[in-house]
């Protein structure tokens, strides 16, 4: 049977000691869930976990090592028993365009935000087949639907995310494990801090999104989404829809 309530969560959610992650991570503690905290930062995510309670724990992970993932893995189904879920959340913003981003930038980028989602598919998915069922949100970027200007590493990787998904979730199908993305638009984080409401202004909703509001979607995809796999959900105020313009 699908994973139909927070309740029945066991959860591994990367970069999960801030932002996106942290508030993923709280809303599903509040709703019944065991969460894995995993980061490189270790007082962040220490202290996320003591606040949140005996339902949370952090692990100090670096998403781009494969010994850590299996050290992480393991670690997980000590704790909880199983995993049926992976927020593969972890991620870094990188600006710069093709002519003023050098190689070993570049390759950072794409280590982190792509390689670090395919270990987490890798070394997760014998987990999720040995817990019966299970679902992996990867989170991507309106970068991952559309081109941006300055951002041209970081755009590679979420598009890099948005097609793994894809992929991974007809690999994983016949072991009853969902895979989707998110595609989150300008949100309120640190990595964000510099981004002011005019970054948002002629967006159907001119605002600046919560980390809460992401959260809320990461809950509903990981308990309702039952009949999707493989598709994009995006979260970016309709940013990529258009802008909203009077032609008067």
């Amino acid at each position: 049977m699908p994973i139909t309530s927070a309740s029945d969560l066991s959860v591994i959610i990367t970069g999960g000691a801030g932002g996106i992650g942290s508030a993923t991570a709280e809303y599903l503690v509040e709703r019944g869930a065991q969460v894995m905290i995993t980061d490189m930062n270790d007082q962040a995510g220490s202290e996320l976990a003591a606040r949140l309670g005996d339902r949370a724990f952090f692990h100090r992970q670096d998403v781009t090592n494969d010994a850590a993932w299996r050290d992480t893995i393991k670690t997980a189904e000590d704790k909880m028993g199983k995993i049926n879920a992976l927020f593969n959340n972890a991620g870094i913003l990188g600006y710069g365009g093709v002519t003023d981003t050098n190689a070993e930038e570049f390759r950072k980028i794409i280590d982190i935000n792509l390689t670090g989602i395919f270990l987490g598919l890798h070394h997760a998915a014998p987990a999720l087949k040995r817990a019966g069922e299970g679902v992996v949100v990867n989170t991507s970027s309106t970068a991952g639907l559309q081109g941006y200007a300055g951002l041209a590493a970081y755009t590679a990787s979420k598009f890099g995310v948005r097609g793994l998904t894809k992929a991974a979730a007809l690999d994983l199908a016949p072991d009853n494990i969902r895979v989707v993305s998110i595609h989150p638009g300008p949100i309120a984080t640190d990595m964000t801090k510099d981004l002011n409401e005019d970054a948002t202004a002629g967006q159907p909703i001119p605002r600046i999104g919560q980390a809460k509001e992401v959260a809320r979607l990461v809950h509903f995809l990981m308990t309702e989404a039952t009949y999707s796999t493989g598709c994009e959900f995006v979260i970016d105020g309709g940013a990529t829809v258009g802008r909203v313009e009077s032609l008067t």
